[in-house]
């Protein structure tokens, strides 16, 4: 599994973004973020992805290739697990949630694709 973190933050606000991730995979509330369209931004992705199939209310799998997502949301995050994923794909829900404002958190590096980044 490879995990994709994502969020915005209010402006003027700038936090570090790993303890930030660890408090959303843990459901918390962090003072700081904005609150998401979240179901806009499930919609867009299923828009983005109407190819793929829709497995369950969060689920997409590659019916024509490789790979499945599983998307997992708070009022403040979108978490997407990627299975056996592109690059290209994971790079295209990257663009696809970079349209509200919500970079890309990579955990496993750890590094934020945003223009503060370090």
């Amino acid at each position: 599994m490879y995990e994709l973190l994502f969020w915005q933050y209010q402006d003027g606000i700038y936090l570090n973004h790993h303890l930030v991730y660890e408090a959303l995979v843990e459901h918390q509330e962090v003072e700081g973020l904005e609150t998401l369209p979240v179901q806009v931004i499930l919609n867009r992705i299923h828009s983005v992805f109407s190819s793929w199939e829709k497995v369950d209310e969060s689920s997409w799998k590659n019916t024509n290739g490789n790979g499945a997502f599983h998307v997992k949301t708070t009022p403040q995050s979108i978490q997407i697990d990627c299975y056996g994923t592109e690059g290209k794909t994971m790079n295209l829900l990257a663009d696809t949630l970079e349209e509200f404002k919500c970079p890309l958190y990579d955990p496993q590096i750890p590094v934020r694709y945003d223009e503060f980044n370090e």
